[in-house]
C-alpha cells in the first residue's frame, strides 16, 4: 500500500463529520471539466471522453487542474458514473452533444437474470487513478471517490440513456418489481464493492450521486433508491488506517425527503439549489452534516452577484455551532458555460464571509 503524505488542510473531512473548522469548506460537483480551457486541451490530447476517465495520467492532470487553480477544499477524482454498468458490460459509449448511451441496455427478463457484478480487474483503472492523484495530491487537500447510486444506474441500465420522462424503467418499476428490486440489489453489491476498493486506493471520503432519484413518486423512492443507498453505506468501509472516512448522499430533487436521507446511515447530506438550508439544518440537527446549495446557474451572473448569493447561502445555513457542519457546494453540477473567474469570486466569498461569520 503506497504511504501518502499527512493532510494539510482537513477542514472539508471535519465539516463532513460535524467538528469545528476555521472556515466553511467549498469544493464544485464537476470542478474538473468544460468551463475550464486546461481541461478542454487536456480532452483534446485524450481524444475523448472514456480517453480521459480511462487513462490514470490524464484523470490525475484534470483532477488537479481545478486544485492548482483556485484554493478548494477538496478533490473529487475524475471519473464517470457509469463506470460499474460499463464494467458489467453493458457497453458504455459517448455521443457528442447527446451523453452517454449503453449498447446493450437490459431490455428482457433474460437480460437482467444474466446480469452479475463487474469481473475481477475491470474498473482497476479508476482504483490505479485514485492512488495516483491522491499521490500527486500530495496532502494539499482531501480527495474524494464517488459512485452513481443503484437507482440512477438502472436508469441508464435500463433506458439505454438519460431520460426526461423515465417510461421504460418506471413501466418495469410497476410491472416487474421483481426484475427491478434484483438489479437493484446487484447494483447495491457492486456500487459497494467499488467505493471500497476506491477507499483501498486511497479516497478519503466517498459520495453516492443519486442524480434520478427525484424523478420518483413519494413511495417508490423510498422502496427503489433510498433503501438500496442504506444498503451500501451498510457495507461501506467507514475507517482506513484508524482515520474516519466520511460518506455523502446526495440525491438531487430529494428535498421532500430530507429527515428520511438523513436516518440512513450517511455522514453528510447533499442538497440541490431548491432547498432552504435553515429549515434543512432545523430537520437534520446534529444528525449528520450538510453540503450545498447554490444554484449553478448563479456562476454565470457577474463576479459581485455571485459574492452576493454566497452570502445568502452562507447566511441561511447560519452561524455553525458544536455538532453541526456544513459544506458549501453548487446545487447541482457546474455548468460548461461558467467563468473561470467566477468560481475565484466564489470561493474567495465563501471562505471570507465564513471567516467573518465565525468571529462575529
Amino acid at each position: 500500500m503506497p504511504q501518502f503524505a499527512p493532510l494539510q488542510n482537513d477542514n472539508f473531512l471535519r465539516a463532513l463529520l460535524r467538528q469545528p473548522t476555521d472556515y466553511t469548506p467549498v469544493w464544485l460537483m464537476r470542478q474538473a471539466g468544460r468551463y475550464l480551457p486546461e481541461y478542454r486541451a487536456t480532452r483534446q490530447k485524450a481524444g475523448s471522453f472514456m480517453g480521459l476517465a480511462t487513462n490514470p495520467d490524464y484523470a490525475t492532470e484534470v483532477t488537479l487542474q481545478p486544485i492548482d487553480r483556485f484554493p478548494l477544499d477538496a478533490a473529487i477524482l475524475f471519473s464517470d458514473i457509469l463506470t460499474v454498468p460499463d464494467a458489467m458490460g453493458l457497453g458504455l459509449y459517448f455521443v457528442e452533444g447527446e451523453g452517454p448511451k449503453f449498447e446493450r441496455p437490459l431490455k428482457t427478463e433474460a437480460d437482467v437474470l444474466a446480469l452479475s457484478a463487474p469481473p475481477e480487474g475491470s474498473l482497476d483503472y479508476v482504483f490505479k487513478a485514485v492512488t495516483q492523484i491522491r499521490t500527486e495530491l500530495n496532502g494539499r487537500v482531501p480527495l474524494i471517490g464517488f459512485s452513481g447510486s443503484p437507482w440512477t444506474l438502472a436508469c441508464y441500465m435500463v433506458e439505454g440513456q438519460g431520460s426526461r420522462e423515465f417510461h421504460t424503467i418506471k413501466k418495469m418499476l410497476y410491472n416487474r418489481p421483481d426484475l427491478m428490486h434484483h438489479i437493484l440489489s446487484i447494483n447495491a453489491k457492486s456500487v459497494a464493492d467499488y467505493l471500497n476498493a476506491q477507499i483501498d486506493a486511497g479516497a478519503q471520503a466517498v459520495m453516492i450521486f443519486d442524480s434520478w432519484g427525484g424523478a420518483l413518486a413519494d413511495g417508490a423512492y423510498q422502496a427503489f433508491s433510498l433503501q438500496y443507498m442504506q444498503q451500501v453505506l451498510a457495507q461501506l468501509k467507514r475507517e482506513k488506517d484508524g482515520v474516519q472516512i466520511p460518506a455523502i448522499v446526495f440525491t438531487k430533487g430529494g428535498g421532500l425527503w430530507i429527515e428520511q436521507i438523513a436516518a440512513i446511515g450517511a455522514d453528510a447530506v447533499g442538497l440541490d439549489w431548491t432547498v432552504n438550508l435553515t429549515r434543512a439544518r432545523q430537520l437534520v440537527g446534529d444528525k449528520v452534516g450538510l453540503q450545498g446549495n447554490l444554484d449553478p446557474a448563479i456562476l454565470l451572473a457577474s463576479p459581485e452577484q455571485v459574492q452576493a448569493e454566497v452570502r445568502k447561502v452562507l447566511d441561511a445555513y447560519g452561524k455553525p455551532s458544536a455538532g453541526h457542519g456544513h459544506v458549501f457546494n453548487l446545487g447541482h453540477g457546474i455548468s460548461q458555460f461558467t467563468a473561470p473567474e467566477n468560481v475565484a469570486a466564489m470561493v474567495e466569498a465563501v471562505h471570507s464571509y465564513s471567516k467573518a461569520q465565525r468571529a462575529a
